[in-house]
């Protein structure tokens, strides 16, 4: 009986190292810090944000002016010239909105403008993390970056690896 107890064990131990999964992460930050191209890219989005920032801003300071001088204007308008400052306020402001959501809103000209920059770099990572995982038969790849990872042994760290198959050197950024 101890014996069929002891197989039964064994079999059961056996069939979950069978169906081990083998596992990687990797840092996909660190990957894009090492291209050169993704800098770059990321440079020309910030230098966009910041001019189109300013523009919002001088709008808004607009807006803003308009409001100041209404209200010291105020008591010596006619309800008429009232209406009038208001409207004109009104549509100044919704212009501004208008024109802060066309270029940072969802679908706007910046997150347009990212997917026209980042996503070919971000393919080619993609490309090569399947690759890696191919060539070294691992089952699940997991990012580090964007996942809490409480630990992982970095024997599992495929991330330079990713970046010798890019034709990158680990440990040196771009600028």
């Amino acid at each position: 009986m101890r014996k069929y107890i002891i197989l039964s064990i064994l079999f059961v131990m056996l069939g979950a190292v069978a169906f081990a999964q083998r596992v990687a992460y990797v840092d996909s930050e660190y990957i894009l810090k090492h291209i050169p191209e993704y800098s770059s890219a990321q440079k020309q989005l910030d230098a966009l944000a910041e001019q189109w920032q300013k523009e919002i801003d001088v709008k808004f300071a607009e807006v803003n002016k308009m409001q100041k001088e209404y209200q010291g204007d105020r008591v010596l308008l006619t309800d008429a010239m009232k209406k009038q400052r208001e409207t004109e306020i009104e549509k100044r402001e919704k212009e501004a909105i208008d024109s802060q959501q066309q270029r940072f809103g969802f679908q706007g000209e910046l997150f347009n403008q990212k997917i026209r920059l980042i996503k070919p770099i971000q393919d080619r990572v993609a490309k090569a993390v399947e690759d890696y995982a191919n060539s070294e038969s691992i089952d699940i790849i997991i990012d580090k970056s964007t996942v809490t990872l409480l630990f992982a042994r970095s024997t599992f760290d495929g991330t330079n690896d990713i970046i010798t198959r890019m034709g990158y050197k680990p440990g040196s950024f771009a600028k």
